[in-house]
Order: structure tokens, then sequence, then C-alpha cells
């Protein structure tokens, strides 16, 4: 079997929602560590998911929303499945949902 999950195979609905660990290398900035969290479905899952988890707005960037590394395990709890920080980023394009630095397009 694919290491890629299908959409039959999600235990459930905000499992399209990606977070990397922030680990390997860990995201340091602010004095904190933190993951991203994606979805390789579309920005209005992701912007539902994040506000649902209580994920403020302004953790946005782009494609992805900045989470401490102390809520990473809330978002797992929540549905959202680990993936390393390549493979959030390989799902972002297969989606057409990638915005790197320097695109001028939001993610709204």
């Amino acid at each position: 079997m694919s290491a890629r999950r299908s959409r039959s195979t999600c235990p459930c609905i905000r499992s399209r929602c990606l977070d990397d660990p922030g680990g390997s290398p860990a995201v340091e900035r602010w004095g904190r560590s933190w993951s991203h969290l994606a979805s390789d479905v579309s920005f209005d899952e992701l912007h539902d998911f994040a506000r649902s988890n209580g994920i403020p707005a302004r953790g946005f960037d782009r494609d992805h929303y900045d989470v401490p590394s102390e809520r990473y395990a809330d978002v797992l709890a929540a549905g959202a499945v680990p993936v390393s920080s390549r493979e959030l980023v390989s799902r972002l394009r297969d989606a057409g949902l990638r915005r790197p630095k320097g695109d001028s397009r939001r993610g709204d």
C-alpha cells in the first residue's frame, strides 16, 4: 500500500489537515518551537480546522498556520495527520495550494 493516504482511507474528515512536527530541524522563533498546519484539500478546510481548534488567524502565513509546539498534540488529537516537512510541501504542491515566499496570492 502506498505511503500516501487516499481520501477513502482517512479516519475522519479533518485528517486531510497536515502537521509537520517542526522538530527536524525545529523551527525556532520568538523563543519557541513551531510546527506547520496545512491542508492538501482547500484553504477553507484549513481555516475551519484552525478556527475550530482555537488557532488564531494571525498564525496564518501564506499556505499554513504556525502552531506552537505545546499545541502539536492538540491538533493531532483533533484529526491532523503528522507528516514530514518534505511531505507537507509536496502535498501542497500536488494540490496546487503551495504559496512560496514572494508569492503575492493569499490563501483567503
